[in-house]
């Protein structure tokens, strides 16, 4: 065997070495909690597809009765004959929950509080990311902000109440690392909509941060209540997240998109962690990775911004929400 063929294996076996090693560090936590949910009742906004559809799972495996709300309720339901049938729970229920209307948010509410006896879990898991135009909500919000932040701040205010008669309990709202990028001059109020001037990337890392200062302020709301309320960035995952991307973007993606990135399942685990861990019981107002506490990004820790961000939301929603 001469040299080259000799390096040519050499090179290989490192590379398919180094490449697996790359694949586990990417694949991120495992949450290690073996709770039970039983008795328990979760809300996962979002949860036919993706990390949502991997949290519910884990959760009905867990005995929880799994509420999945969730826009297109036939995806919804196909979604939740899957779960029954992994799982053998048959307590997972599919509701309509459109964020990008506050009067599909008060419907769901309004049929949460009337129906269910209890909730202890609520995880604001929806999303969409990267929308290319400026799109607005069927209440004229900026797509990103409207769903990923104002829909989610309005559902979770009306249903404190029976978290508060349930607590403990918990509130786990899906952020991400894009909220990092927003820069230092933090969150921008004068453009919250998007028409002063708009990017894609940009309105989703505003969005992002919308949710850990909401967490923040909402901590700080419900201190001494026994509901605990904490942010988390899933790591980068292949989803329908990504579905916005231009064409061209995703035909350069794709091919190498599924292997650098981590599967619906790994990036459900920091949202699983935040659900059943027990020694989280007490921990609030705080951002996870990789079901470890982490410190975000300057901007993020601002708490007059995440007090004015609370006011200036509630108005925009109709919300009476003074302490």
């Amino acid at each position: 065997m001469n040299f080259l063929v000799k390096l040519a294996i050499f090179v290989g076996f490192y590379a398919v070495f180094h490449a697996f090693i790359l694949r586990r560090f990417i694949a991120g936590c495992v949450c290690r909690s073996r709770a039970t949910l039983e008795g328990k009742t979760v809300i996962i906004t979002g949860s036919n597809t993706g990390i949502g559809k991997e949290t519910a799972l884990d959760l009905a495996q867990r005995n929880a009765r799994v509420i999945m709300a969730c826009r297109d309720l036939t995806k919804a339901e196909a979604a939740l004959k899957e779960i029954v049938e992994k799982t053998g729970n048959k307590n997972i229920v599919a509701k309509h929950l459109n964020l990008a209307s506050l009067k599909s948010v008060r419907e769901f509410a309004e049929d949460i509080n009337s129906n269910e006896p209890r909730l202890d879990v609520l995880m604001n898991n929806a999303g969409v990311m990267f929308v290319q135009t400026l799109s607005k909500t069927e209440d004229g919000f900026e797509m990103q902000m409207g769903v990923n932040h104002l829909g989610h701040f309005l559902l979770t205010n009306l249903l404190l109440d029976l978290l508060k008669r349930s607590a403990p309990s918990r509130i786990i709202n899906v952020s991400s690392m894009f909220h990092r990028f927003v820069g230092a001059s933090g969150f921008d109020f004068d453009n919250m909509n998007g028409e002063v001037s708009y990017s894609p990337y940009g309105a989703y890392g505003q969005s992002k941060l919308a949710n850990i200062l909401f967490t923040r302020e909402l901590a700080r709301r419900l201190n001494n209540t026994q509901v605990t309320a904490n942010s988390l960035h899933p790591g980068a995952v292949a989803t329908e997240l990504t579905r916005y991307l231009p064409n061209w973007m995703q035909m350069f993606l794709n091919p190498i998109y599924g292997y650098f990135t981590k599967n619906p399942r790994e990036g459900a685990q920091t949202s699983i962690h935040l659900a059943v861990s027990e020694e989280l019981d007490d921990v609030t107002g705080q951002y996870f990775a990789d079901c470890d506490q982490r410190m975000p990004a300057e901007a993020a820790q601002d708490d007059q911004a995440a007090g004015k961000l609370w006011d200036v939301s509630a108005k925009l929603v109709g919300l009476d929400t003074s302490d």
